[in-house]
């Protein structure tokens, strides 16, 4: 049977049966976001990283307790649920509690939480920061805490990895070669303890290790690549 359509056509749409349009806003309805209202289950997958800085005797244990939302489905997601430290050093006791529970409850909020990384990360400890094992800076515990962060984020697929591509990797490797054949010196070997970059390497603002040297009247990182020059 035919119809004769008189006036312009300005729209039209598909139409689709009841079935199938129940099935598309059931499967829709069942696909589970983090927020706070979200149970804790009975269990939860975790990794505990060792946190050993110079300004404490005792190491620091961070342990970072993830969900897995709509497990076994398409929609499949692993979020950071809360996060413990534990060290026998109780001289951080009370604020470690506070800040754990705190970044603990901005986890079960939801949404990006990707900027935790960066505020703790900006936190300076006013007696001065210190170098980790390999010549890093750190500005202080906390901000290794928002390091350590970043590390597990990025592990669980919410932060992208930032390293060098293959052309910044082999123009930081030529710089190294370049600087240690001029100069005619060994690096130390990491294991160590100290700096495998040459002792009179300034800071890097970027990566903040101690490898920006002079080359060719340019300031340039060995450890990232960063230079004045572009």
């Amino acid at each position: 049977m035919s119809i004769r359509i008189e006036k312009k056509i300005v729209g039209y749409e598909v139409a689709r049966d009841a079935p199938e349009l129940e099935s598309e806003q059931r499967e829709t309805a069942e696909i589970i976001q983090m927020h706070e209202r979200v149970k804790r289950p009975e269990r939860l997958e975790g990794t505990t990283y060792k946190l050993k800085t110079p300004v404490s005797e005792h190491a620091f244990y961070v342990t970072i307790n993830d969900i897995i939302l709509n497990e076994g489905t398409e929609h499949e997601n692993r979020r950071p649920f809360e996060i413990f430290v534990n060290s026998k050093n109780m001289d951080h006791f009370q604020w470690i509690v506070a800040l754990t529970r705190i970044i603990s409850a901005v986890f079960r909020k939801g949404g990006d939480v990707a900027f935790l990384v960066e505020e703790l990360k900006a936190v300076f400890d006013p007696n001065g920061g210190y170098f980790k094992k390999g010549g890093t800076f750190m500005p202080s515990l906390v901000a290794e805490l928002g390091y350590l962060l970043e590390t597990h984020l990025k592990h669980i697929g919410l932060m992208e990895d930032d390293e060098l591509d293959e052309h910044q990797r082999a123009l930081v490797e030529e710089k190294r070669a370049e600087y240690q054949k001029a100069a005619d010196k060994r690096m130390a070997n990491r294991e160590d303890g100290r700096s495998e970059f040459p002792a009179d390497a300034r800071m890097c603002g970027r990566c903040h290790s101690k490898a920006v040297v002079n080359m060719d009247n340019c300031l340039t990182c060995l450890n990232c690549g960063d230079s004045k020059c572009g």
